[in-house]
């Protein structure tokens, strides 16, 4: 794809990944955190990583599989860091980090499906 293309894409492919994500995140992040930041979490995550994933690597990478294992690589540990540091509770680090990484194992299999 064109940059052009990839910039076209971003506000759909975002609108989409945060809708099939947002729910994970919300059933899945640890309910010490209220609903509001679990709601905030996955359309402010999303927004940090999505960028670099759609507009970044794709030019960086342009050979789909090794792009798709960075990004795909990259979108969940990024997104656990940055929660962690934003939110970080000991107590419920893995179960958040094991929701943010569903939530993007759902958006990449069914982002798949969709090509």
């Amino acid at each position: 794809m064109t940059p052009d293309e990839l910039w076209r894409f971003l506000p759909f492919g975002y609108l989409l990944t945060i809708a099939i994500e947002t729910p994970v995140l919300v059933v899945g992040l640890a309910t010490v955190h209220p609903v509001a930041r679990r709601l905030v979490a996955g359309i402010w995550l999303t927004a940090c990583t999505y960028p670099i994933v759609v507009l970044v690597l794709p030019i960086l990478i342009p050979a789909r599989v090794p792009y798709l294992v960075v990004a795909e690589t990259f979108a969940p540990v990024a997104e656990c860091i940055l929660f962690g540091f934003a939110f970080g509770n000991r107590d419920t680090r893995l179960r958040d980090s094991a929701a943010i990484v569903v939530a993007n194992l759902l958006s990449f299999g069914l982002g798949l499906l969709m090509v």
